[in-house]
């Protein structure tokens, strides 16, 4: 056990206990406290020579500054009862928590208080702009694959109704396009569902669970490109402070009416149980004005430049896939910052070296890093992250929405809109279904580009997922690695699994020596994919 230089008597013994996990070991978790307190101690923690317990007990407990025993409730309080007492005991000590906060550290100390936030009903839309702040949250979205969106409340289908377009010309419009695509929606998953079951009848040694989920993936990873875009769902959101300060910031400046809404209500909420690390993101501090400020003006300005310069290219079409650029010297980077560790010499000398190897001790310094991973879990070393990849892709919608989760990368999409094309499962060709999709489809883009005149933000939310979608990746090796591997499996989406695959293959191509760092990209095919997870799910489940 690691020496322990804190003492305390029985009292204070008693007294801290509450509050963390072991009061004589040097590791030790904290338990019992809000975030304000956490994230207020921590901040203080790097300013002084106590330890964190005595700290706590010192300047947090016995300080009446803190309100500590009003913040931290007793046994005897119920959960109602504390958390307005919490809520007014923050509010009268909340000069000393924000004078801490501020006065012991910089924007990292955001980071040292989070919340669980759920946000629901919501459109696809509003989801993946809340993604796109990518750094500091954990967001967990409902699922297309598994929950069938054809249900209704008060008779209604579940998609947003924009404000703006329902006090326009466009209302009656907006409304039954959405309508038809969820009608559309739901009549064909009966006669898909039976047309799968004939092309995959479930084997004998198959549960009837794991098959029934199975064959339920895969008819509505096939029908959830007629949902729009203003499809309702929901979220679960774990972040600290500065992510949600920075989410609310960005969502306040959006031109949508819905995300300003999702900011506010967001702000609103957390300042209830995190106040101290989302106060800046309120609309009249100072801080948010100055943001906002920022935010209109460099758009103004690019907006007004992109027409100058770029009015008259022509718009890509697809779909694609394309590795558009790539550092050449890529090998000679990964393989020195391989060594790096390994080694006295420094990064400039070990490059220079690495320049005189052959293709083939290459290839053996790359297999060396890679030949002992047993599992796509296995993490290869950082010195991947030395090379970068940028990816244009056009394709759908629900493809996007799946791979724009990865955290360390950088993408930037355009505007939803029908002018690509759609995708068109081959599930469905030839098919008496095959006319049903291709109208819906066709209906939608003929109204999109009506209100889109208009207002081309707007007339997003009519846009089906199965419009294409352009967007860019630039991403290092190592977080490729993982995301081609993971897309790849058996149990995803077939249309993301391609991408994931001609990323990697791409990749492999310009750089032969870098295949081995793709050993677990699945590049099979599976006509029902999601049955082996489905049956691995079950046997635990019975076990």
């Amino acid at each position: 056990m690691l020496q322990d230089y804190e003492e305390f008597n029985e009292k204070q013994r008693k007294i801290i206990e509450k509050y963390v996990t072991n009061t004589s070991n040097n590791i030790f978790a904290l338990r019992n406290l809000p975030e304000v307190i956490k994230g207020a101690l921590f901040s203080r923690y790097s300013r002084s020579s106590l330890g964190l317990r005595s700290l706590l007990l010192k300047e947090f407990i016995l300080n009446e500054e803190t309100a500590f025993a009003s913040i931290s409730g007793s046994e005897n309080q119920s959960s109602d009862t504390l958390t307005e007492d919490q809520s007014i005991a923050i509010k009268k000590a909340q000069n000393f928590y924000d004078r801490i906060l501020d006065g012991y550290g910089d924007d990292s100390i955001g980071e040292l208080g989070g919340a669980h936030l759920a946000i629901e009903n919501i459109s696809m839309i509003a989801a993946k702009k809340i993604e796109d702040c990518r750094i500091g949250g954990s967001p967990l979205e409902k699922s297309t694959r598994y929950i069938y969106f054809d249900q209704k409340y008060e008779g209604k289908y579940l998609f947003y109704r924009e404000p703006i377009l329902m006090t326009s010309a466009f209302r009656n419009l907006y409304i039954e396009t959405c309508n038809h695509l969820f009608e559309t929606y739901g009549k064909l998953i009966p006669p898909l569902t039976e047309l799968m079951e004939k092309s995959f009848p479930k084997e004998p040694d198959i549960s009837k669970v794991a098959y029934t989920a199975a064959l339920r993936a895969k008819v509505l990873d096939c029908l959830r490109g007629l949902l729009p875009s203003s499809t309702l769902t929901n979220m679960g959101v774990y972040g600290n402070g500065r992510f949600f300060e920075n989410m609310i910031q960005k969502l306040s400046c959006h031109n949508l009416s819905e995300l300003q809404e999702i900011a506010r209500s967001s702000q609103q909420e957390l300042s209830k149980v995190i106040p101290s690390f989302v106060r800046r993101s309120d609309l009249n501090h100072k801080y948010q004005k100055t943001f906002s400020q920022f935010y209109e003006k460099t758009n103004e300005e690019l907006n007004m430049l992109a027409s100058q310069y770029a009015a008259n290219l022509k718009p890509t079409s697809g779909p694609i896939v394309k590795l558009i650029d790539y550092d050449k010297e890529a090998s000679i980077k990964v393989a020195a910052a391989l060594l790096f560790n390994h080694s006295e010499a420094g990064l400039i000398e070990l490059q220079k070296m690495c320049r005189t190897l052959s293709k083939e001790d290459l290839t053996r310094l790359f297999e060396a890093a890679s030949a002992f991973r047993q599992n796509r879990r296995h993490k290869s070393p950082r010195a991947l992250e030395n090379t970068f990849f940028t990816f244009e892709i056009v394709a759908d919608f629900g493809i996007y929405r799946d791979l724009q989760r990865h955290r360390i990368l950088t993408q930037e999409r355009k505007l939803l809109s029908c002018h690509s094309g759609y995708y068109i499962p081959k599930e469905l060709l030839d098919t008496d279904m095959e006319k049903d999709y291709r109208q819906a489809m066709e209906q939608a883009a003929s109204i999109y580009n009506e209100i889109a005149k208009e207002l081309p933000e707007e007339a997003q939310y009519v846009v089906p997922m199965a419009y294409h979608i352009h967007w860019y990746f630039h991403v290092n090796l190592r977080s490729l690695q993982w995301l081609t591997e993971l897309r790849s499996s058996a149990a995803g989406h077939p249309s993301y699994r391609y991408v994931a695959q001609e990323m990697a293959k791409q990749i492999s191509h310009v750089f032969p020596e870098f295949e081995c760092f793709f050993k677990f990209v699945d590049f099979e095919g599976y006509e029902l994919g999601r049955l082996g997870q489905e049956i691995r799910i079950t046997e635990k489940l019975n076990q």
